[in-house]
């Protein structure tokens, strides 16, 4: 791993969490990402399974968490699965954890190699009533490989068929939405990394410079920093290319009177930021460039005004839909027949905002949450309202990290520059 080691305290935080919420005599039984082949003898770079690394924080393959909080044996309660460190393998792949470096990082005392698992598991599970499984219950999953938490979930439901089975996911889903003040504390190092690369390509971009060279740039000052890498691909969508959402083909030049939309975020200990500014790529808004931007701003201001312990996601987005109808219309987009005209289901500030204004962040960009329960402290979202202007080949869109608190939120990203006049200071620097 590029990054210093997390404080073991997050993974020994989450672990009690998580045993708070198990029903009585139970076991719950986590299992890392497959190794993912790509063309011939290659494999794809590994991601670790999310739920596994906020548990104990490993990133080796062939990983398991074993969680068993009402055994009797008080030494067996947490156990740590690893690979069995192998002279001949670490020198293709390189250096595999002993146990002691992986109790340093996790925060578990009994660690065992995966190669003797099935003696070690056998007699906890005969001692269970329960036994928590884990899938990807993501709303947006499209996986349709028998990825290992479902082989392993068959398996065990085969071998053990009178046992009572839980999920693991609904209990995830809840407690990874709320972040501790550990994990905030890694964001805020992923976000302090991705300013810096922002504050780096501001004195870099001018006509002529081509998006995959601003990207390189980004990757230079994340990988200098000691990040693990991106957060996601970044966005670098210069003029009309900024109306496209997901833009990752990143191969325009950059031209004299557009503006460059850039979204990115870098990933720090598995912990991601995620970052969007649109900025003139000559260094000067012009007049209507700066109006939109402004309303642009506007919104997401308001957006930061009513995002608060208590409002629903669906209630949140109305309200924004509210604003941005006023403002769309303040700017000349909308005319009152558009707005006493629309439809209900398909509101005429859709023409010009047609994406979500925040999503939970975390380990994941789009990280486990409720969408549907009243927001609560301790969450991390992104506030990101964008205009779109499909008859002026422009797009603009701002978004900043937000860590919900009591009585407000904490905007994690206010020392990144983001006001018209910031901006065109930090390119002039």
């Amino acid at each position: 791993m590029k990054y210093l080691p997390l404080n073991p305290e997050i993974f020994i935080q989450n672990r009690q969490r998580f045993q708070k919420k198990m029903s009585k005599n139970s076991i719950a039984i986590f299992n890392s990402n497959d190794e993912l082949p790509s063309n011939g003898d290659a494999l794809h770079d590994f991601k670790q399974n999310s739920d596994l690394y906020w548990l104990c924080g490993i990133e080796q393959p062939d990983t398991m968490v074993i969680l068993f909080p009402d055994n009797p044996d008080e030494a067996s309660r947490e156990i740590l699965v690893i690979v069995r460190p192998n002279e001949l393998k670490e020198k293709w792949n390189g250096h595999l954890f002993t146990k002691a470096e992986a109790t340093a990082i996790s925060g578990i005392k009994k660690v065992v190699f995966l190669d003797v698992i099935d003696g070690v598991l056998q007699p906890l599970i005969h001692l269970a009533e329960t036994i928590y499984l884990n899938t990807n219950e993501n709303d947006r999953k499209a996986n349709e490989v028998a990825v290992r938490d479902y082989r392993f979930a068959t398996y065990m439901r085969e071998r053990y068929p009178v046992h009572n089975f839980g999920r693991s996911a609904v209990i995830l889903k809840e407690l990874r939405s709320i972040k501790t003040s550990l994990e905030i504390e890694v964001v805020q190092k992923a976000i302090d990394i991705t300013e810096a690369a922002f504050r780096r390509i501001c004195k870099f971009i001018k006509p002529g410079v081509m998006e995959y060279e601003i990207e390189a740039e980004i990757m230079h000052s994340f990988l200098s920093q000691r990040a693990t890498g991106q957060a996601y691909g970044s966005i670098i969508a210069s003029g009309d290319n900024a109306r496209i959402l997901h833009y990752v083909a990143n191969n325009q030049e950059c031209k004299e009177g557009d503006m460059i939309l850039m979204d990115f975020g870098a990933s720090y200990g598995n912990y991601n930021a995620d970052l969007t500014r649109t900025i003139p790529v000559n260094g000067k808004f012009s007049r209507r460039q700066k109006t939109v931007y402004n309303a642009c701003l506007h919104l997401h201001q308001y957006c930061a005004s009513i995002l608060k312990p208590g409002i629903t996601i669906a209630d949140y987005t109305e309200k924004v839909g509210d604003e941005a109808t006023i403002i769309f219309q303040k700017i000349g987009l909308l005319k009152k027949s558009d707005i006493k005209n629309e439809n209900p289901e398909d509101r005429a500030y859709r023409k010009y905002l047609y994406h979500g204004i925040s999503h939970h962040l975390g380990i994941d960009v789009h990280d486990l949450g409720t969408k549907t329960e009243p927001i609560k402290a301790g969450m991390l979202f992104t506030i990101e309202p964008g205009i779109y202007i499909e008859e002026e080949n422009m797009g603009v869109r701002i978004e900043d990290n937000y860590w919900i608190t009591r009585n407000g939120n904490k905007d994690l990203m206010k020392n990144i520059p983001i006001t018209v006049e910031e901006i065109e200071t930090a390119m002039k620097a």
